[in-house]
């Protein structure tokens, strides 16, 4: 498994992690994940999915795991004991990644930003980073967090959901800031049928031995700023996954299919 930089940290994690939205799977997928690297497992309270996370992972040494705290809880109070409460159902004792899931325009994020220097510095936390947040709401909110650095922004993107590269890609890329690509398979629809996308990028996969599905996400990760976390409820899925690491598209791959999903 090839691993990038998180944000300027000198943390390494996968380029390939594991997402946990509307995950159904159960321990094994998870764990043969880790056992190949994908060791980067995302979750939130909102998921309902920390629990078997934590059940998942318990004993595993080598795992980085990522929660977020709801939009509905970003009060100081409130991020505390959404924090404290994640950690007891992953049964750990420090979140790797912290996120704010979304922004929430009716609370101050300086007041958010506070709690999580204060998480930090308790050691329940080792990295602040945000999801869904545009250009501005993460300068706004690198501006709030005082002393330390948001290192990084999960959003949605795929060759189906291209939007962030007009702002949110460039910017991240020249701040140092890693991109965290959800629906990186545009939850399915990239690999689910026979269609003329699907079927050109099979194409170009035959050439390294390659699913439809492992082409998209290499063409995500080929962008040195970009990770990826597809969820795979089976353990085949995740062994698929996986197989979008180790290898990468030609510059001519990559271009033709950034022009065919423009």
């Amino acid at each position: 498994m090839k691993t990038k930089t998180l944000g300027r940290t000198g943390e390494r994690i996968p380029e390939v992690g594991q997402g946990t939205w509307d995950y159904r799977g159960g321990g094994e997928p998870l764990r043969v994940g880790v056992s190949m690297g994908a060791r980067l497992i995302d979750t939130a309270e909102m998921y309902g999915t920390e629990e078997p996370v934590g059940k998942a992972v318990e004993g595993l040494t080598d795992v980085f795991i990522a929660t977020k705290v709801s939009a509905h809880h970003l009060h100081h109070d409130d991020v505390i004991r959404a924090a404290e409460a994640s950690l007891r159902r992953l049964k750990i004792k420090t979140i790797d990644l912290y996120q704010v899931h979304w922004p929430n325009p009716s609370i101050p994020i300086q007041e958010t930003m506070q709690a999580m220097e204060e998480l930090v510095k308790a050691g329940k936390v080792q990295y602040v980073w945000v999801s869904n947040f545009s250009v501005p709401e993460l300068k706004e909110a690198q501006e709030a967090f005082g002393s330390g650095e948001i290192v990084s922004n999960q959003v949605e993107y795929s060759l189906l959901s291209r939007e962030i590269e007009a702002d949110i890609l460039p910017y991240c890329a020249k701040e140092g800031v890693t991109v965290i690509a959800y629906s990186p398979l545009a939850r399915g629809r990239l690999v689910s049928g026979r269609d003329e996308g699907t079927m050109f990028l099979g194409k170009i996969g035959e050439k390294y031995g390659k699913t439809p599905s492992q082409v998209a996400l290499n063409w995500l990760t080929c962008q040195e700023a970009v990770v990826v976390i597809p969820k795979a409820n089976r353990v085949e899925h995740v062994r698929e996954n996986v197989g979008a690491s180790g290898w990468q598209l030609s510059s001519n791959d990559f271009d033709a299919i950034s022009r065919k999903f423009v």
